[in-house]
């Protein structure tokens, strides 16, 4: 390797190595954070003089957090499981059948994507409140069991799908039910996978929607119970960052599991 192409490789590296640490240092820092004892919760060192897990304690005792971790993951599983399902079902529906409004249709469901949560945050509430689905779950999953991105990016994973295969199933036989889910689900794990991975961290991290809906914290999620080490009096940050350790634990331990499908999810779909 010639002197320039050397220098010019330990400069990608080390540019590499720079922006990992920045990457990585707010969530090391969140940590040391919540390990520092009250009178060094503003120190800048780098580790605490005495590190104390008083703070995950005050939190336990102070708001349901293993009830909020679980109402989360209970949450976050439905509303990615669903949305697969649903958007399964509508792209399938667009891509199979061709129908005279099919773009029209398609387009509408684009459209819809691009509308904020707020536009349609009040008809969902008035709707929640005359099912009775306030302080539940349940209201929670429904409103957001279909979402025109599912359906999207399934959409154009299906367009990929040799129509050959499906023509010579339907003259087997075979019904529409039975060709979706056992032939072209099982041939369509790579989007299928990225939707669920995108979805259920979309989900875990949904705010606003529990907090409208939400009216006891055994009945919230997570993200809400961050929100009660917020007060107007002031931050309490040692048990606030011990709370958003515990909430990022769970999605951490996806990213370490799943690194390479999460990576390709969002290489493949886009950042939302």
């Amino acid at each position: 390797m010639t002197a320039p192409g050397l220098v010019r490789r330990l400069a990608v590296h080390a540019m590499m190595i720079l922006l990992s640490v920045l990457s990585i240092f707010p969530i090391y820092w969140m940590i040391v954070t919540s390990l520092r004892p009250a009178n060094e919760i503003f120190s800048t060192a780098l580790w605490p003089a005495s590190p104390t897990l008083e703070n995950y304690a005050f939190v336990l005792t102070r708001i349901p957090m293993l009830q909020m971790l679980l109402n989360t993951a209970v949450v976050a599983a439905f509303t990615a499981g669903l949305q697969v399902v649903t958007g399964m079902l509508a792209a399938y529906a667009l891509v199979r059948w061709r129908m005279r409004l099919s773009g029209v249709v398609h387009g509408l469901i684009a459209l819809s994507w691009l509308v904020p949560f707020q536009v349609t945050m009040i008809p969902n509430y008035v709707l929640a409140s005359q099912l009775g689905l306030l302080d539940t779950l349940t209201g929670l999953i429904i409103p957001n069991a279909a979402h025109a991105f599912a359906v999207l990016m399934l959409y154009h994973g299906m367009r990929s799908f040799p129509s050959e295969i499906l023509e010579a199933a339907r003259i087997d036989g075979a019904r529409s039910w039975k060709i979706l889910w056992q032939i072209v689900v099982p041939n369509m794990g790579a989007p299928i996978a990225s939707l669920s991975i995108i979805a259920f961290i979309s989900a875990w991290n949904e705010y606003f929607w529990p907090l409208l809906l939400s009216r006891k914290p055994e009945n919230s999620v997570v993200q809400i119970g961050l929100q009660m080490f917020m007060t107007q009096e002031g931050n309490l940050w040692g048990p606030l960052m011990a709370a958003a350790c515990l909430a990022s634990l769970p999605i951490l331990v996806v990213y370490l599991v799943l690194q390479r499908h999460v990576i390709e999810s969002f290489m493949k779909s886009g950042i939302r």
